[in-house]
């Protein structure tokens, strides 16, 4: 291949993908072992194998000037992890098939022990190349921009009758990501906490700073529902379910967010701190609500004794919200589908159910049931586990798509 037919490109060169998980499911889609198995992802990968090696042998031949050097080396850098762990891969799979072949051999009585053996071998083999898989398809999908950056997550309860149910599972669920943040070792910081008369909670927001916060947390963005019977009143004698619902919003904020905010354009009002947790609530003005009067966006902070300390959280909290607002924007001029979180912030919008009748939570993005709802609520391994399952359908999702437009396109020329 002479170089002035390469040209860098990067792995995965459109520029966004489609990815509406609320809008449509692809019927066909399985998991990472399944898309690894399509032609097309095969054909894709055995081209960019090909490439690696093209471009290895060049920078090898050594006949080349600094400017194409450069541009081959930062190629070979993009191209060197999918190449490691695609290798890694087929050795894999050649390792199964070598076990397969084998097991067929082994048919007696005396061999029965070695049969185990081989069996088991081969089902660590296939746990592995699902791993493989997976990290392939995470080297593969281009890393969103916000994606490492720390979040400020929201939650506030729904308005339905016998309120005290949203407010109930508001407060269960802000107490859940509080829970993940320390599972996972990112600090969660409050910002913002309304108690409800009940002992729930109306509106509550925090902080949340770690590695990949934004990453994990993107999905949890939407409307969640429950289904529940009520402790107490007319309802729990007569055992009637009850449904309510409660919405969360996930907002990245990178470490530099240079939005200027003219003072002009605030409106800056004081009131007496109404959570839980000091002496200085009910007795001091240091509770700050600011409003941006250009836009009405609204934010408030009450954590903090100092009323200077409140104003300062408030203030970097709109700056988080009116950066939001250019992300979205920017991205509806690119015309993606694609958004930051999944689905709109519409409250008929559900994303997930929490059931506990039947003591079942359901994803509804991705179809995914979990049973347990207590192991999801505490925040830990359950929890994990669904958004790691959001995660990797997004991953498949993109490539599935991908591979779709690269199809189209071969056959349109």
């Amino acid at each position: 291949m002479g170089l002035h037919n390469w040209r860098p490109k990067s792995l995965l060169d459109t520029t966004r993908f489609t990815l509406t998980f609320s809008s449509r499911l692809r019927k066909k889609h399985q998991d990472s072992h399944a898309l690894w198995k399509h032609e097309a992802m095969q054909k894709y990968l055995e081209t960019l194998r090909k490439e690696y090696q093209q471009v290895s042998h060049l920078l090898n031949a050594g006949s080349i000037n600094d400017f194409e050097e450069r541009s081959l080396k930062r190629r070979h850098a993009d191209l060197s992890p999918a190449a490691a762990v695609f290798q890694e891969i087929k050795e894999a799979e050649r390792e199964v098939q070598e076990l397969e072949a084998m097991c067929k051999e082994l048919d007696s009585r005396d061999e029965k022990q070695l049969l185990e053996l081989a069996l088991e071998e081969k089902e660590t083999l296939d746990k592995k190349i699902n791993t493989l898989c997976r990290k392939l398809f995470q080297i593969l999908v281009p890393k969103e921009k916000y994606d490492g950056s720390h979040v400020i997550l929201e939650v506030t309860a729904g308005r339905t009758t016998g309120g005290d149910i949203c407010q109930q599972f508001t407060k269960e669920m802000f107490e859940m990501y509080q829970n993940y943040a320390d599972y996972k070792c990112w600090t969660f910081d409050i910002l913002n906490y309304t108690p409800a008369e009940i002992g729930g909670l109306h509106h509550a927001a925090a902080q949340i700073s770690g590695d990949d916060v934004y990453r994990h947390l993107k999905y949890e963005g939407g409307t969640h529902r429950v289904q529940r019977i009520p402790e107490t009143g007319l309802s729990s004698r007569m055992q009637r379910i009850h449904t309510g619902t409660m919405s969360v919003i996930v907002l990245p904020q990178p470490q530099e967010v240079d939005i200027k905010v003219d003072p002009k354009d605030l409106r800056i009002d004081t009131f007496r701190a109404k959570g839980a947790g000091g002496q200085h609530v009910n007795k001091t003005d240091s509770a700050v609500r600011i409003v941006h009067l250009p836009t009405g966006l609204t934010v408030e902070c009450q954590q903090e004794r100092s009323q200077q300390m409140n104003r300062e959280i408030a203030l970097r909290t709109l700056r988080a919200k009116l950066y939001q607002q250019i992300i979205e924007k920017q991205l509806s001029q690119e015309q993606s589908a694609r958004k930051l979180q999944l689905g709109t912030r519409a409250q008929s919008e559900r994303i997930r159910t929490y059931n506990f009748t039947q003591d079942r939570v359901t994803d509804h993005r991705i179809s995914y049931d979990a049973r347990n709802i207590k192991e999801i609520l505490s925040g830990k391994e359950a929890l994990d586990k669904l958004i790691n399952r959001l995660l990797e359908f997004a991953e498949v999702e993109a490539l599935t798509e991908y591979l779709e437009n690269l199809q189209s396109l071969e056959r349109g020329s």
